[in-house]
C-alpha cells in the first residue's frame, strides 16, 4: 500500500513539474521573441539613396544583420568594368512661394504626411527624419504645418514642432 502511494505522489510531483517546465519555456519563447525590435520598414516615397543601402532581402525582418557598404564590397564579387553615370544637370531650384521657407525634419522617427490638417486625415505618405522640405504655412491654430517634399510635387501636412528651419540654403 505505501509503495503505490508513494508512486502517486511521485508521479503527481513529475507531472507538476513537467508543466511548469513547459510552462516556463513556452513564457521565454514568447518574451525573447517580442524584444527584439523590428526592422526599419522602407516606404515607396523614400528616397533611393536609402533604397540602395538596404542589400536584397533585409528590408524587412527575417532577423538578418544589414550589411555595411565595406562587408557588402567583401562579400560580392567585382565586375570587371564598371560602368560610368553620365554627369546629370542638376535643376535650379524654384523660387519658394511667399513666406515659404527651408526647413529639415527634425523628429528621429519621421513624419507621417497626411491630407488635412488634423490627426483622423487620410495618410498621404512619410517624411524621414533629416529630409528637406519646404514649409509652405501654418495652419490657423499653428498646430500643423503644410510642407512640401523638396524635389518632389508631393505636398500634405505634418504636426507643427517636429521641423526645423534650415538657414543659407
Amino acid at each position: 500500500m505505501l509503495s503505490g502511494f508513494t508512486k502517486f505522489i511521485l508521479g503527481f510531483f513529475l507531472a507538476i513539474a513537467v508543466l511548469v517546465g513547459s510552462g516556463v519555456a513556452v513564457a521565454l519563447y514568447f518574451i525573447n521573441r517580442t524584444g527584439v525590435p523590428p526592422a526599419k520598414p522602407v516606404f515607396s516615397n523614400d528616397s533611393p539613396s536609402v533604397k540602395a543601402q538596404a542589400p536584397k532581402g533585409t528590408e524587412r525582418g527575417g532577423g538578418k544583420p544589414t550589411l555595411t557598404p565595406e562587408t557588402q564590397a567583401q562579400s560580392s564579387p567585382t565586375p570587371t568594368s564598371t560602368p560610368t553615370e553620365s554627369p546629370k544637370a542638376t535643376p535650379s531650384p524654384k523660387p519658394l512661394p511667399s513666406g515659404a521657407y527651408r526647413g529639415r525634419v527634425s523628429w528621429a522617427e519621421g513624419l507621417s504626411l497626411r491630407s488635412q490638417p488634423n490627426q483622423e486625415a487620410e495618410k498621404i505618405g512619410g517624411v524621414g527624419f533629416n529630409q528637406k522640405i519646404i514649409i509652405l504655412e501654418e495652419s490657423g491654430d499653428k498646430a500643423w504645418q503644410k510642407i512640401r517634399l523638396e524635389g518632389t510635387e508631393q505636398e500634405g501636412w505634418v504636426k507643427a514642432g517636429n521641423t526645423e528651419k534650415v538657414e543659407g540654403q
